[in-house]
């Protein structure tokens, strides 16, 4: 988040700075929950796995907080409380079930002013699993810069896994991991046969003045932004286990049936878009009680340095003050389920 020189169309978007920061607001839990390693190694052998939680429509006011404080990244916005968010329709469900998480699209602003945006986080912390989050449509556009991840305490001690992230108009999207020192993307895959993503950095271990991570990009248009919703949204899973972090993104038209069912097997699915292999990087000690985490912010750490090579007109600050900017920056979330 801290990163000034990455090109809009080649950032490893994992430059969150804040997006670890101090996490302010968040519950955590004190100690390391205890690992059922061999229990999702098994799973991942060709059991299906079991349903522990299922977000849907208003659980995601009632399961989740609603970030106020000010933004960790130094975005414009101004996160709102539950409250607020619903007053300013900002947060609401949709008749057919649809979580809907908005910026402001409404209110003129004067130059250099923060816009209203929304940030949730899960109650509840997670050691290992399977995560699987359908997305009917996802916030695109100038100075906006939103994502699905999850993240651990003490930052980068616990681990941060960014699963779906870009900033302006961003192609195609960004996996990242951030790590306390030891964490490496391995890189004894040849010809891309572990993953189908680009690898854009390889070093995981973040600080203060160096927060690139470790990182790949997506080939396919269908992953972010535009090109993800008119497609009509989908789905990203992830799992973490015992062999590392494994991420797949699956377009509307080819989610797997297993998912639909609610009785996932990821041993069955193809390549995963990115892997995170444990022989180069021990999940067990880079990642424990993580939060889950939607938000989207402006500008900020890593949208005012790349705004004037993202073909956007203006300054960031002024497609701030814009409400036509905000037209499609909204979450829209058929559900988010873990498995272990």
């Amino acid at each position: 988040m801290f990163v000034v020189a990455l090109l809009t169309l080649a950032l490893p978007l994992s430059a969150l700075a804040g997006r670890h920061g101090e996490h302010l607001g968040r519950r955590r839990h004190s100690h390391i929950a205890a690992r059922n390693t061999s229990n999702i190694s098994r799973r991942q052998g060709g059991a299906a796995m079991k349903l522990v939680d299922m977000y849907q429509g208003e659980d995601f006011f009632n399961d989740w907080n609603f970030f106020t404080h000010a933004d960790p990244t130094h975005g414009s916005v101004q996160f709102q409380g539950l409250e607020d968010a619903k007053a300013k329709n900002l947060a609401f469900v949709q008749d057919d079930g649809t979580t809907v998480l908005a910026v402001d699209d409404k209110t003129h602003l004067p130059i250099g002013t923060n816009r209203a945006s929304v940030r949730i986080e899960s109650k509840k912390t997670y050691n290992e699993g399977l995560f699987i989050a359908d997305f009917f449509a996802m916030p695109h556009g100038c100075s906006v810069w939103p994502a699905w991840w999850t993240v651990g305490p003490n930052w980068p001690s616990g681990g941060e896994i960014d699963v779906l992230e870009g900033v302006h108009n961003s192609p195609t999207n960004h996996y990242t991991l951030h790590t306390s020192p030891g964490c490496t993307l391995s890189t004894n895959n040849p010809g891309n046969t572990f993953f189908e993503a680009s690898i854009v950095n390889t070093e995981c271990a973040s600080s203060g003045d160096n927060n690139a991570g470790c990182g790949l990009r997506d080939t396919d248009a269908r992953s972010y932004g535009e090109g993800f919703n008119r497609a009509g949204g989908g789905v990203f899973a992830h799992m973490w286990g015992s062999d590392g972090i494994k991420i797949w993104h699956f377009a509307r038209n080819e989610i797997p049936q297993d998912i639909k069912d609610n009785k996932p097997k990821p041993s069955t699915w193809p390549t995963p878009s990115a892997f995170f292999a444990s022989d180069t990087c021990d999940v067990n000690k880079h990642f424990h009680d993580h939060t889950l985490v939607i938000d989207t912010t402006l500008c900020g750490d890593l949208g005012n340095p790349t705004y004037s090579s993202s073909g956007c007109p203006g300054s960031c600050a002024e497609a701030v003050a814009d409400p036509n900017n905000f037209i499609f920056a909204k979450w829209k979330i058929n559900y988010i389920a873990v498995y272990q």
